[in-house]
């Protein structure tokens, strides 16, 4: 599934809109960003709360393809800059990450991906 298509299902707000639309292979929930660095993989989506510039470089590290950030939180202006620099998508939600790691597990499962 594509990212534009994650945003359909979690019902999200693209907040950074300058990326391409590549296949989203999974994806890794973890508000601690060292975590994310160790075990998120190549391509996969990041769910988490953290809403700030050094998530943007940690997802390019690993070659996050989207940030789903939860709870509606703000995003500052210098990490969606640095997402677009990145060619990393952004999306917003209003649900908390217990909530959109089951719809995205439930999307990837029913299409026979990874979570």
């Amino acid at each position: 599934m594509k990212i534009k298509e994650v945003a359909a299902v979690l019902n999200a707000e693209i907040c950074q809109t300058e990326f391409t639309d590549t296949e989203v292979t999974g994806a890794y929930t973890s508000d601690l960003l060292s975590d994310v660095m160790a075990h998120a993989k190549d391509g996969g989506a990041l769910i988490t709360i953290q809403a700030h510039k050094n998530t943007v470089a940690v997802a390019s590290l690993v070659n996050i393809s989207v940030i789903v950030i939860c709870n509606s939180r703000p995003l500052p202006d210098d990490m969606l800059e640095a997402a677009k620099d990145e060619g990393i998508a952004v999306i917003r939600v209003k649900e908390n990450q217990f909530n959109v790691s089951g719809k995205l597990w439930r999307m990837f499962h029913d299409a026979g991906g990874s979570a």
